[in-house]
Parts: structure tokens; C-alpha cells; sequence
């Protein structure tokens, strides 16, 4: 099963995508598939009409454009904005594979490369001598690798902007679901800037909750202290 997983999704897609072209057209169809894929963190507090998978990096491509001069002078802000679009690519065909589902992180890493490969070798491979392929692969990688400044600003930026869409779910229900679960995620930004949006983040939420006279849930010490 472990070996057959690519070609087993892949036999479940229909139509087909044309592989080993010269042109990028079914690349582009695959895409699609990131603006119908909703994230499966928020389904499981009950939020159907949630996110899709572009909407995240959409908004985490432009977090990486707002970056102060701190950052910009440091970073290769292109390259993170590119990287922000990218990041989440192999969930066109993997899926949002979160903590609480029973896939071992390194069964997850594999079935994304995988996904990547297959991507840009059987989708863009052929297009325009393999480059643009190439390019998407190598940024891809640097990503999960995290070892670059660019790609642990990024991987800052997942989080932020987890946490903004956290208080917005929360806002629009009223105060009534509770997302506190997801708080943990700020004790893992690096960058201080970042941790920075993160706070103001954090004190917007304990104000909101408390105009509705509702104390909300927080985790890993995360709840803003009173100035």
C-alpha cells in the first residue's frame, strides 16, 4: 500500500491530467484542485464552508509583501512570497493532512515529495525545458527543509496567519466556538516581528471575548497578560 499510494489517488482523478506535454494547461487544471480542497483543520470544529487551501497561501503570499524593513533588508522577499504560494502545492492531490489523523509525519513528507515529483516531472517536465518545474520543486524543498531565512519567515507566516483566521471564525460565530486549540502554534514563530503580529493578534482576541463577557480557552501559556 505504502509504495502504491501515488498511482492509487492518482487512479481516483478524473478526468486525467495529460502528462509529459509542452505545455503547462494541465498543470494549470491541477490547480484548481487547491481552490476546492477546504483545510481540514477547521472542518473539525464544524466550520463546512471554511477556507480552501489557495485562500490560505493567497493571504500568507501577500503577509510576506507587508514584512517590515527589519525583515526586508535581511530576506529575499520574492522568494517568500513564492514560497508562500508553493508551500502548500502537494495538497492539490494529498489533501490537508493534519496532526490528529493517523499519518506519521513521515509518511506525510512522502506523500508530498511525491506529489511534487509527479508534479513537476510528469506535469512540467516537458515545458519549457523543465525549468519552471524545476524552480517550483527547489522552492518547495527549501521550504520543508527550513533551514533558510526565507523559508523559516515563511513558516512564520503559516502560523500568523492560522491565527488570524482562528479569530475570525471565532468573531464571526459570535464568541460561541471556541478555537483556543489552535493557540499553541504561536509558541513555535521564531522571528520577533512575527511574534510581534502574534501579540496584537492574541490581545485583539482576549478583547473581543471579553465584550461578549465569555472567557475563551488558550493553550501553552499563550494568554496575553493585562497591561
Amino acid at each position: 500500500m505504502r509504495s502504491n499510494w501515488r498511482f492509487t489517488l492518482l487512479a481516483d482523478i478524473h478526468p486525467k491530467y495529460a502528462e509529459s506535454t509542452a505545455s503547462p494547461v494541465s498543470f494549470f487544471h491541477l490547480l484548481e484542485r487547491l481552490k476546492t480542497t477546504k483545510r481540514a483543520g477547521w472542518r473539525r470544529f464544524g466550520i463546512e464552508n471554511c477556507e480552501s487551501i489557495s485562500d490560505h497561501m493567497y493571504r500568507m503570499s501577500i503577509l510576506t509583501m507587508m514584512a517590515p524593513a527589519s525583515l526586508t533588508s535581511a530576506l529575499d522577499i520574492l522568494k517568500c512570497c513564492r514560497m508562500a504560494l508553493i508551500h502548500d502545492m502537494a495538497e492539490s492531490l494529498v489533501g490537508d493532512i493534519t496532526p490528529v489523523d493517523p499519518v506519521s509525519k513521515e509518511e506525510k513528507s512522502r506523500r508530498e515529495a511525491t506529489t511534487m515529483d509527479y508534479i513537476c516531472t510528469n506535469l512540467l517536465g516537458k515545458f519549457n525545458g523543465g525549468l519552471n518545474g524545476a524552480d517550483v520543486r527547489a522552492i518547495w524543498q527549501e521550504y520543508e527543509d527550513s533551514v533558510t531565512k526565507e523559508s523559516l519567515f515563511v513558516h512564520d507566516v503559516d502560523k500568523i496567519e492560522l491565527l488570524l483566521q482562528m479569530v475570525e471564525y471565532e468573531r464571526a460565530s459570535g464568541c460561541e466556538r471556541d478555537l483556543g486549540e489552535f493557540t499553541w502554534v504561536a509558541q513555535k514563530i521564531q522571528c520577533e516581528e512575527v511574534k510581534g503580529w502574534a501579540r496584537q493578534v492574541f490581545v485583539e482576541r482576549r478583547d473581543m471575548w471579553r465584550e461578549k463577557g465569555k472567557t475563551p480557552s488558550w493553550r501553552a501559556n499563550t494568554e496575553p497578560k493585562d497591561d
